[in-house]
């Protein structure tokens, strides 16, 4: 038990740790001049990209928990789901306070008249309402089953995502394809995983249905031979 818990604990600040290395190279690189010809630019390329990186992994706990048997990989899937919404922030601040420097009204502009920008916007919503009720309380104020329900709204946040990346580049279209491709075996493997349970839960009652039609197997006329005869 305790091997666990330190395997667990260390996994656990391991990831917190490894969650803000990309924060710290753009920083770095950022103080450095080492962001290329248009550092804003590539600012919002990274926060973007990561954002999408964590919701796919927050994404790929269930399967891998599923998979292994390991139940308490279950408690980085909410690391891992708010650092998501941790760079989408970052990505939207950059975007709203370094590349149009707070003017509201041409980024109200942008967000109705460009795709892109409305959809990923959109993704941004879905992800705030998921951070704030991300606690242990929310959960019992909620309660389980309305929570379950609204937390599947990452499986709408994580499209929208590849849907903005998709339209933002112009040219080359690898990366956003490959997360689409990700998110949607993930989203599939989740379909065909829910399916398979079910069938399973209705399988013992469909078979004592079909038994109790079933006729008993008689027993073969023998003759027995009472005492005395």
């Amino acid at each position: 038990m305790e091997r666990r818990r330190l395997i667990e604990r260390t996994v656990r600040v391991g990831v917190f740790v490894l969650s803000l290395v990309p924060l710290a190279r753009i920083v770095v690189q950022a103080l450095a001049g080492g962001l290329g010809g248009n550092p804003i630019e590539e600012m919002l390329h990274r926060t973007g990209w990561w954002t999408l990186a964590f919701l796919v992994l927050t994404l790929t706990v269930t399967p891998i928990r599923q998979l292994t048997g390991i139940g308490w990989l279950v408690k980085l899937r909410r690391m891992l789901g708010l650092y998501a919404f941790f760079y989408a922030i970052l990505h939207f601040g950059i975007y709203v306070g370094v590349d149009q420097f707070f003017a509201w009204e041409f980024i109200l502009e942008d967000i109705m008249d460009r795709p892109y920008i409305t959809v990923g916007f959109t993704a941004l919503l879905i992800l705030a309402p998921l951070a704030v009720t991300s606690t242990k309380g929310m959960v019992k104020r909620l309660g389980g089953r309305r929570w379950v329900r609204l937390h599947r709204l990452v499986y709408v946040a994580a499209p929208l995502g590849v849907l903005h990346f998709l339209w933002l580049v112009k040219a080359d279209v690898r990366e956003p394809l490959i997360f689409g491709a990700i998110v949607a075996a993930l989203l599939g493997y989740r379909v065909a995983a829910g399916r398979l349970r079910r069938r399973r839960v209705r399988s013992p009652g469909r078979e004592r249905a079909r038994m109790a039609f079933v006729p008993a197997p008689q027993r073969p006329a023998v003759e027995r031979e009472r005492p005395g005869t």
